[in-house]
């Protein structure tokens, strides 16, 4: 099997296909295009999300708290806790584990969210440290957001640009080979765009504006794209040139010659939202100091079109991430 989260037929057929929800009270579980797990408590939501870190070596603790917080920011609520699991092979050295946590608690300071549990072993199960967290959120039953709301005509818009974490762990992974290829700005420029892949803001400010949102992670945008239009059963018409590539993204791409479209990109918040709120929603980001972009539209067809340079290209399932061809 190919390295990376499982393809779209094999997540269907291994995983999908073998489990069933059984209890009235979860809103939300599993399924291709969903961020979170949703469970009716009361009158309130609880929401719940995991994801490991396995792509790097470098800035671990970050990418955890803002990785799995991000799913949480995509239902439009604050993240309250995170558990941490931290799988480490026998070489590993207390400083390195104690390094993680200081870094990951100050991440979650940032975000007001709380490390609350999780387990921490040494394992010859793996070859180099691994961290697997689960976050949680809370929210009012009343501001739940139903996929069937979400119709054609309905714009699409990006934070941020895109292929932002692929491009700083690649940064900080190849230094040494990049330092040779692009200049020292554009190459601590990459390595910066590490401290933009929270989506909690942005998801936090759209939630007003937007009818459903979803976190760009591996497959890169391409990939989150075809999830959504898989999860609203509507097509998908995006046009190249609306969306936004740092320079630094460009250059490691064509350097190391992958598509910077499939590129893992958290920090990127896809946010759904009608046609009449796109130039309020545009507005409300900008005046919080986050960039934004008008990429495309739902459509009835069931065509997933990327429009570049006057053809229509189909988006097509995610494959493995680009980054696994570079590291």
């Amino acid at each position: 099997m190919k390295i990376g989260k499982l393809t779209i037929s094999d997540l269907k057929n291994l995983i999908f296909d073998n489990i069933k929800n059984t209890n009235s009270k979860i809103l939300s579980f599993g399924e291709i295009g969903s961020d979170c797990a949703a469970i009716e408590v009361g009158d309130d939501i609880v929401y719940l999300s995991t994801d490991p870190i396995t792509g790097s070596n470098s800035g671990l603790g970050k990418l955890a708290i803002n990785i799995n917080c991000n799913d949480i920011a995509t239902e439009g609520v604050s993240p309250t806790g995170i558990m941490l699991t931290i799988l480490a092979p026998p070489h590993t050295q207390k400083d390195e584990i104690a390094a993680i946590m200081r870094e990951a608690q100050e991440e979650a300071e940032k975000l007001n969210v709380s490390i609350i549990g999780g387990h921490t072993e040494i394992t010859a199960a793996v070859n180099k440290i691994v961290i697997s967290a689960t976050s949680i959120g809370i929210g009012k039953k009343i501001d739940f957001k139903k996929r069937n709301t979400i119709k054609a005509e309905d714009r699409i818009v990006i934070t941020k640009g895109i292929g932002i974490e692929g491009t700083g762990i690649i940064a900080f992974e190849k230094e040494d080979e990049l330092s040779d290829i692009i200049s020292p700005k554009l190459l601590q420029e990459a390595k910066s765009l590490l401290d933009l892949t929270s989506v909690v803001k942005d998801g936090i400010l759209a939630n007003k504006f937007s009818k459903g949102m979803h976190d760009v992670t591996e497959g890169g945008l391409l990939g989150a794209l075809w999830e959504s239009s898989c999860f609203y059963d509507l097509g998908l018409e995006i046009f190249y040139d609306k969306i936004f590539i740092h320079q630094c993204t460009k250059e490691i791409c064509k350097y190391f010659k992958i598509d910077p479209l499939k590129l893992i990109s958290s920090g990127t918040m896809l946010i759904v939202v009608d046609k009449n709120n796109v130039t309020e929603l545009l507005d409300n980001l900008k005046d919080n100091n986050i960039k934004a972009f008008d990429i495309g539209k739902f459509t009835n067809a069931k065509e997933k079109v990327l429009i570049k340079n006057g053809e229509r290209l189909e988006i097509s399932p995610p494959e493995s991430d680009e980054l696994y061809k570079v590291m």
